[in-house]
């Protein structure tokens, strides 16, 4: 299989958390002028975390069914949701401690359940932490006895992954895909070399050679001929400028990024992790 080029585990964007930086970097001490930082004795840093369960007061609340995850990054950021609302802050981790700051959030309502959930899991995700990582399963601690219990959950795979195209890149700027498009325009790597899908309007098929550099030498894309409304065909316009040329891709858990040289290019989600289609990997 071919290396990925950054198989970080974390979240999409959310509103509440696009403004907030800044987890301080995953180190401990230095040692000495000039000295490295430290490694964190638990390796809690670029997985995706989905939240199991969530103990505080004595009363365990299950997660599994919602969206509840969280992900720490080496920038000082800790992202995620909490069952149904989108969140963001800062967090520092040193040795086996994470010291999680203010947390800003969506204000969504989402039932009663959902609700209370989420207030346990906000109330549990502050302060100091102890963290305890082991068979693939995290446990955060607080000093009064609270837990909140996640498991590790591995990136997409490039290959074989339906990728739902969701906005258009301009450098800092993106743009969503027409709603015409939306929920139609894919793409579907093959480990044959080759890329199949849909810009929004037409079928592609197209040569895609996947470089152990993070890069996809991507060959002239081949288009069924369909007219559609003028806001697809602009958007497909655009994506077919990525076609003929090399862009460089990231896989941010679920979130595929793929980016030209100017800086032009798209985002998409994974519709099915790990789950190749028919055709995608066989060239049929």
């Amino acid at each position: 299989m071919h290396t990925q080029r950054k198989t970080l585990s974390t979240v999409g964007a959310v509103s509440a958390a696009a403004a907030l930086g800044l987890l301080t970097a995953c180190g401990g001490d230095k040692t000495g002028a000039g000295d490295a930082p430290a490694e964190p004795s638990v390796p809690v840093t670029g997985t995706h975390w989905t939240v199991d369960d969530v103990t505080a007061n004595g009363k365990k609340i299950d997660a599994p069914g919602t969206k509840a995850h969280v992900a720490f990054d080496k920038k000082g950021r800790a992202t995620g949701n909490f069952g149904c609302n989108g969140f963001g802050g800062t967090a520092s981790v040193k040795g086996d401690t994470i010291t999680v700051g203010k947390i800003i959030s969506t204000k969504m309502s989402c039932g009663e359940k959902i609700d209370n959930l989420e207030k346990t899991l906000n109330d549990a995700l502050q302060g100091k932490l102890k963290a305890k990582v082991s068979g693939g399963k995290l446990t955060l601690t607080t000093a009064k006895g609270d837990a909140i219990t996640l498991s590790s959950e591995q990136p997409a795979e490039l290959t074989g992954t339906r990728w739902e195209l969701t906005g258009l890149l301009n450098k800092d700027v993106v743009d969503s895909l027409p709603k015409s498009a939306a929920g139609q325009a894919h793409l579907i790597f093959g480990k044959d070399g080759t890329v199949r899908g849909n810009l929004g309007c037409n079928q592609l098929n197209a040569k895609a050679e996947i470089l152990d550099n993070g890069k996809i030498k991507l060959g002239p894309a081949g288009l069924t001929r369909k007219m559609c409304p003028g806001d697809a065909m602009k958007a497909e316009r655009e994506l077919v400028k990525l076609f003929d040329s090399t862009v460089d891709y990231e896989i941010l858990h679920d979130k595929l990024k793929l980016t030209a040289a100017d800086g032009k290019g798209v985002n998409a989600s994974a519709v099915q992790q790990g789950k190749p289609e028919q055709g995608a990997d066989d060239g049929s």
